[in-house]
C-alpha cells in the first residue's frame, strides 16, 4: 500500500449493550492512529440510524460488527444488513457471542457483507456479557479481551501495509448455515418464548431511558410499561434501565437463562480471528 494512500476507517455496528460497540471501536481506532487516517463511526443499533447507510468507497476500511443470536447473524437485521452498499471497501466483520458458541455467525456475516460488495480482509469472533445474563460471560470484553482485539488489529494493520487483499478471509462455520439454535431444557423439551416481552415493575419512574435504547423502537413512548412491538431479547432496556425495573417473568426464558448460565459460564472461551 503507498503511503500516500489515504482511507477512511469505519466503527460499524449494531450493538444494543454496548459491547460489540467496544471490540469494534478498539480496532478501527488502531488501524487509524497506525495510519494517520481518518475515521468516521456508523451505529446502527437504533431504528431511526436504520433509514439510511453511508456510501462505502474502495477508499474505505469498515470494521463491522454484530452480536450473535442463537448462533447466528439477528435475523431481524437480516434484511438491513443485506441492503448495505460495500462499493468496494475492505471490511472486518466481528461478532460477539456470549460464552456459549458463535457458530455460523462469522461466517454468515462475512457472506452478507461480500454480497453487498465488500471486500473481507479479516474476521474475528469475541466474547461479550450475554444479552440475558450478568453472569455468563460478565464484564467481557475485559482486559484480556483487548489485549487480543489489540493483537488482532496489529495484524490487520500489517495486512494493510502488505497490499495483500485476497477475499473473501476463510473464517470457520457451515455452509449452508445451520438453523438458529433452538432452546431446550437439559432434558430435551423445547423452550419457546419467542413471543414473550419484558415486563415493568413499580420501580419504574417512566424516565424513558429504555423507549431511547430500544433498537426495534418497541417500548410506547407514552408509557414504557407497554410493548407494543417485536422483542429480540437484546437486554438493552433490561440491562440499561437505571431502576432495574424492567424484567423477564416468562418460564421459559428463565428456564433457558439458567441452563445457560449452568452450562456455559466455564470454561472460559476466547476470542478468535481469522486473516
Amino acid at each position: 500500500m503507498s503511503d500516500t494512500e489515504k482511507k477512511t476507517v469505519w466503527a460499524a455496528c449494531f450493538s444494543p449493550t454496548g459491547t460489540t460497540k467496544k471490540i469494534v471501536n478498539a480496532l478501527s481506532d488502531q488501524i487509524a492512529k497506525t495510519f494517520d487516517w481518518e475515521q468516521k463511526n456508523f451505529d446502527f443499533t437504533l431504528l431511526d440510524a436504520r433509514t439510511g447507510s453511508p456510501s462505502f468507497t474502495s477508499n474505505d476500511v469498515v470494521v463491522l460488527g454484530m452480536p450473535v443470536y442463537a448462533g447466528r447473524v439477528p435475523n431481524l437485521m437480516g434484511s438491513y444488513l443485506r441492503s448495505l452498499v460495500g462499493g468496494g471497501a475492505l471490511a472486518v466483520p466481528v461478532v460477539l457471542y456470549g460464552n456459549r458458541a458463535y457458530e455460523d455467525s462469522l461466517i454468515e456475516l462475512r457472506d452478507i457483507l461480500e454480497e453487498d460488495g465488500f471486500c473481507t480482509i479479516a474476521g474475528g469472533a469475541f466474547i461479550g456479557e450475554h444479552s440475558f445474563s450478568h453472569i455468563l460471560g460478565a464484564g467481557r470484553p475485559d482486559a484480556a479481551d483487548m489485549e487480543i482485539a489489540a493483537q488482532f488489529g496489529a495484524e490487520i494493520c500489517g495486512k494493510l501495509r502488505r497490499d495483500t487483499q485476497e477475499h473473501p478471509v476463510s473464517v470457520p462455520g457451515c455452509t449452508p448455515y445451520r438453523n438458529y439454535h433452538q432452546p431446550a431444557d437439559q432434558q430435551g423439551n423445547r423452550l419457546v418464548f419467542l413471543k414473550d416481552k419484558p415486563k415493568t415493575n413499580e420501580d419504574c419512574n417512566k424516565c424513558g431511558l429504555c423507549i431511547k435504547l430500544c433498537p426495534l423502537g418497541s417500548i410506547d413512548k407514552d408509557d414504557p410499561s407497554l410493548v407494543s412491538g417485536p422483542c429480540m431479547k437484546c437486554g438493552a432496556c433490561v440491562k440499561g434501565c437505571p431502576k432495574k425495573a424492567k424484567y423477564y417473568d416468562s418460564v421459559p426464558f428463565l428456564r433457558h437463562k439458567q441452563d445457560l448460565e449452568e452450562l456455559y459460564t466455564n470454561p472460559r472461551k476466547e476470542p478468535e480471528y481469522y486473516l
